[in-house]
């Protein structure tokens, strides 16, 4: 869901193969590389699948054994039906507990990280992304069903959800089309999109105070926003994703301490992971005027405040790739990982690099593979 028209048209083109019956996927596994022993057990990939097709899987790398398994999830719980639903938005482990937002399903899935059964779900409309303090889980919620519209008039809210007891406890209301959010310090930093509302998108993030839970300020930004990454050194990172016309997709750095726009880089942004220093991105935007993809991967230093390097793939493989999605990195290892969505239908690719950037080994995921969640010492 994160290219909105274009993944819509992808969708009704694709309608006509989707499954009219539910389908049980089994588990398919295969050894990629050695076993490498380190605090870091293993991490889980949650494919998106395409919008419409009831096709979300989770796939999961064990360092101990050199093995990346697919589709476990209807094996580890088979009296779910429909396993996990329409389209996965986003991963993250909390505890002892693995969590997937499941957006056009309208709910959050919530797992026992050492095997992925199924603890509960949570129902939350339409639902984007997901942030944890204390014992709560904040959740990003678009609220209204999924329609493009330029007078679209249902605004989001963040979802406040006791992770004890799975209830949502209260809401706040934001922007128009809420995606990415952030917690720093005291405050919620949550990046409004208006996709829906094409050509009206929305700029702002809003922010919200924690022990209030209520909207204290916005910061305008760019048009069409998605992520939100805190730094060590009181920067936020804001990803724009244009209007795909003249507004080209581009990183923003806003300083938390002093209130005030710092930063624009000419980056585009579908994805970014912060390891340390280092702000990952790959980019595979969509422009409506030259109806091509323009396929990137950078590296940004969040100290400096700018683009350190024009690609982290050193050995050509980049040019293997259809549609860089997702990158996320080994904070033990700093294994660079990033997945190709090839056309958006058919199985994706996962490609493990070396810190240095040679590629390592590649696998085949699930459809569109999309969210990684890594796992630690009590993954049994």
């Amino acid at each position: 869901m994160r290219k909105y028209v274009v993944m819509m048209l992808v969708a009704l083109m694709s309608a006509a193969g989707c499954r009219k019956d539910d389908v049980v996927y089994l588990p398919e596994r295969v050894t990629v590389s050695q076993p490498v022993y380190t605090d870091i057990k293993g991490f889980y990939l949650l494919n998106e699948g395409n919008m419409g097709s009831n096709k979300a899987t989770l796939d999961y790398y064990d360092y101990e054994s050199g093995t990346y398994t697919r589709n476990i999830y209807g094996a580890a719980n088979p009296d779910v039906p429909k396993e996990m639903g329409d389209v996965g938005n986003d991963l993250a482990v909390y505890g002892s507990r693995l969590w997937a937002v499941i957006n056009c399903s309208n709910k959050v899935e919530v797992m026992n990280a050492a095997d992925a059964r199924r603890i509960g779900h949570v129902d939350i409309p339409n639902c984007r992304f997901i942030r944890f303090h204390d014992r709560y889980a904040y959740v990003t919620s678009y609220a209204g069903p999924v329609e493009i519209n330029p007078d679209y008039s249902q605004l989001g809210y963040v979802a406040k959800v006791d992770t004890a007891t799975l209830e949502v406890v209260d809401r706040c209301l934001v922007g128009y089309q809420p995606d990415g959010l952030e917690i720093a310090g005291d405050r919620i930093y949550v990046a409004n999109s208006g996709g829906y509302r094409v050509p009206n998108y929305e700029n702002r993030v809003s922010v919200i105070d924690l022990s209030s839970f209520e909207v204290v300020g916005e910061i305008e930004v760019d048009v069409n926003l998605e992520y939100v990454i805190g730094d060590r050194y009181g920067n936020l990172w804001i990803s724009s994703r244009g209007d795909y016309y003249d507004k080209p997709s581009r990183l923003y750095c806003y300083d938390m301490n002093e209130r005030r726009m710092v930063a624009q880089l000419d980056v585009a942004v579908s994805d970014m992971w912060l390891d340390g220093d280092s702000l990952y991105v790959v980019a595979g935007g969509w422009n409506n005027i030259t109806m091509d993809y323009d396929v990137t991967n950078a590296i940004v230093d969040t100290r400096l405040r700018c683009k350190v390097s024009d690609g982290f793939i050193t050995d050509g493989t980049e040019k293997r790739m259809q549609m860089p999605f997702t990158v996320f990195v080994n904070p033990v290892t700093k294994e660079i990982f990033v997945t190709d969505a090839g056309n958006y239908v058919n199985p994706g690719w996962l490609y493990c690099y070396s810190p240095d950037g040679v590629m390592k080994w590649r696998v085949r995921t699930g459809d569109i593979p999309a969210h990684a969640a890594f796992i630690g010492t009590f993954r049994k």
